[in-house]
C-alpha cells in the first residue's frame, strides 16, 4: 500500500469517528454559541470532534501541520497541513437537520492531495483526490457527467446582507444562468451530492479552506474542475461539472 492510500484509510477513519462522535453528542443535547451570526453557531460537538483529530494526527501523524476550523493550528515540519472541519453545517446540525457532515484534507504546499467527508445521517464515507480513486464506503464513484449550467443544478449560499449589494448582483448574474437553484447549508455535502451526480455546479464567495479543500479533492478525483474568480471584490470559488463552472465563472466576471 502506498504512503497516500495510508493516508487515504486514515483521513476516512478520522472522519467517521469524528461524525459519529458529533452525532452522538448532539443525541445527548448541545447549546450553540453564536460566532459571527445567527447562522455561524459552534457547539461542544464541533470542539470534541475536531479534538479527536488533532489528538489522532499528532500520534500518527506528528511531522504534520494540522489547521482547524475551530482554532487548531501547529506547524509541522513535513511541509503538509491536514485541514479540519469537524461539524460542517453546524446550524443544520443544531436544528436537527441531516444535511451537515465531518470533513477532512490533506495538502502539501499547494498542493492538495486528498480530501475526505464522512455523512453520518446515511452512515456514508466519502475519500479521494487527484491521485486517490473516489469512492463511497469503499464503491468507487462514477466519473463525472459534464454539462451547460442551463442543465445544471446549482448549490450555492449567499449571506442576506448581502442582496441588494454588488455582491448581490455578481451572485443573481451567475445563479439566473442555472437550471434550479439550491441552498442547502453544508459545503462538502454539496460537494459530495456533485461528486456523486445528484447535484452539478456549486459556487459561493469566501469560501474558507475547510469548507473548500475536502469536497474539492473528491471532485477532482472523479473529473471536475474547481477555480477561483475574482468579482465584486470578492474571491469565488466553483466546482462541479466543467461546463458549467466555466459558464458560473463568465457571468460572475460580467460588468
Amino acid at each position: 500500500m502506498s504512503d497516500l492510500a495510508r493516508d487515504a484509510g486514515l483521513a476516512a477513519r478520522l472522519v467517521t469517528e469524528a461524525g459519529r462522535l458529533a452525532h452522538a453528542m448532539r443525541a445527548e443535547g448541545l447549546d450553540a454559541e453564536q460566532k459571527t451570526s445567527v447562522s455561524d453557531v459552534v457547539t461542544a460537538a464541533d470542539r470534541a470532534a475536531e479534538r479527536l483529530v488533532v489528538q489522532t494526527l499528532a500520534a500518527e501523524r506528528p511531522a504534520d501541520g494540522v489547521l482547524g476550523e475551530e482554532g487548531s493550528a501547529r506547524d509541522g515540519t513535513s511541509g503538509r497541513t491536514w485541514v479540519i472541519d469537524p461539524v460542517d453545517g453546524t446550524y443544520n446540525f443544531v436544528a436537527g437537520l441531516d444535511w451537515w457532515c465531518s470533513a477532512l484534507a490533506l495538502r502539501d504546499g499547494e498542493d492538495l492531495l486528498l480530501g475526505a467527508v464522512h455523512h453520518p445521517a446515511s452512515g456514508t464515507t466519502y475519500v479521494g483526490g487527484p491521485g486517490v480513486p473516489a469512492t463511497a464506503n469503499g464503491v468507487a464513484l462514477a466519473p463525472l457527467a459534464d454539462r451547460p449550467l442551463a442543465d445544471a443544478c446549482l448549490t450555492t449560499y449567499l449571506h442576506p446582507p448581502f442582496l441588494g449589494t454588488e455582491v448581490g448582483e455578481a451572485f443573481a448574474r451567475m445563479a439566473s444562468g442555472a437550471a434550479t437553484v439550491r441552498m442547502l447549508g453544508s459545503g462538502s455535502m454539496d460537494a459530495m451530492a456533485i461528486a456523486s451526480g445528484r447535484l452539478h455546479v456549486l459556487c459561493q464567495h469566501s469560501v474558507p479552506p475547510w469548507d473548500e479543500l475536502p469536497g474539492a479533492a473528491i471532485i477532482r478525483a472523479v473529473g471536475g474542475e474547481t477555480r477561483h474568480v475574482e468579482a465584486a471584490g470578492r474571491r469565488w470559488y466553483v466546482a462541479g461539472a466543467p461546463t458549467a463552472v466555466a459558464e458560473v465563472c463568465a457571468a460572475l466576471s460580467e460588468r
